[in-house]
């Protein structure tokens, strides 16, 4: 490896970006606007280069942006949980890693001649996956980007997979808008994401964000970010038409997330709003994940198999792969002015 191969970056006439190889995570992104103006709409975590970060788990080092899971999740014990949940909770594999092996570990560059960066990494002998694959290409005529995320799997399998977009929130609290359009139905968390910082109701359905239940009675308003709490939060809405926006009224832009609803029937909401007070968390992380996933939640591959409770309502949350049939899947991020 290089000096400096730890990133490389694109410009182009509507921006720049950055990809790392570890996790092929994408950020930073700077898109220009078409009234001039220059926004940076994606998340990195404060602590990425602080002292100390190189000794966290490889998905925390150097946390930013966004980045395909294969597997989406991890397992959790299932202690406490609502019966029809912890009865299908299986335990961690013993290789498992926090949202996949991919998440976790330096991918390999391909060569691309320029106008794209693309990554590759093999996955362990020992998993179903063989490899996966990544294209990040900006548009040259729009301030986007469009990505392509491909899987190659060694024999026939079920998984649970997910695309983990992270976008930056403005210090003022309700001074971003998260728009959705209309939806089918979402659900709260049915255990605490941290224990602690809960906000919402467990379990409860979700008709629309403005009236999410509170744990302490009552409904918040889940679209006004970021929240008024300290609070780590998750919401899994189904039946959303394959987009998804932030609008941050601060810095008077809106950044779109568009995706093949197709591959993931479910988007997981990641409220992510200092409630996290150990290191290297330290209650100071603000940020909201909006995540495309075939998954139950992040709560990892033997619950996204098992009959769930939302793979009993008719949504999957796992599919199928086939080694006669790369997977391949195509997503977008573009920016506009408010």
């Amino acid at each position: 490896m290089k000096a400096g191969d730890e990133h490389r970056g694109l410009g182009w006439a509507h921006g720049a970006l950055t990809v790392q190889r570890l996790g092929a995570m994408l950020a930073p992104v700077t898109f220009l606007l078409a009234d001039g103006r220059k926004v940076s709409p994606m998340h990195i975590a404060p602590w990425s280069n602080e002292p100390g970060a190189e000794a966290l788990p490889g998905i925390l080092r150097r946390l930013r942006g966004e980045w395909p899971c294969v597997p989406f999740g991890y397992s959790v014990p299932a202690d406490g949980w609502p019966e029809d949940w912890a009865a299908v909770m299986g335990p961690p594999e013993p290789d498992e890693e926090v949202h996949g092996h991919g998440s976790n570990h330096d991918w390999t560059w391909r060569d691309t001649g320029g106008a794209s960066l693309s990554l590759v990494l093999a996955y362990p002998p020992g998993s179903p996956v063989e490899r996966v694959e990544r294209t990040v290409r900006p548009d040259p005529s729009a301030p986007a980007i469009d990505i392509e995320f491909k899987i190659v799997v060694r024999r026939a399998c079920r998984l649970p997979i997910g695309l983990h977009p992270v976008f930056r929130l403005p210090a003022e609290t309700g001074a971003a808008t998260l728009e959705l359009g209309s939806f089918d139905e979402g659900r709260t968390y049915p255990h605490d994401v941290e224990p602690g910082a809960a906000l919402f109701a467990r379990n409860k359905a979700v008709f629309e964000l403005i009236g999410v239940p509170a744990r302490t009675g009552g409904v918040i308003n889940a679209s006004l970010l970021p929240l008024a709490a300290d609070t780590e939060e998750l919401l899994q809405i189904e039946g959303v038409d394959g987009m998804a926006a932030l609008a941050n009224h601060e810095d008077g832009y809106r950044v779109e997330l568009s995706w093949q609803k197709e591959h993931f029937p479910s988007l997981l909401l990641w409220y992510s709003n200092r409630g996290r007070k150990a290191a290297p968390w330290n209650g100071r992380h603000v940020a909201i994940g909006i995540e495309p996933i075939c998954s139950p939640f992040g709560l990892g591959p033997a619950t996204a198999l098992a009959d769930n409770p939302i793979a009993q309502s008719g949504i999957a949350t796992a599919l199928e792969f086939s080694p006669e049939r790369p997977f391949v899947t195509r997503y977008r991020i573009e920016a506009s002015a408010l």
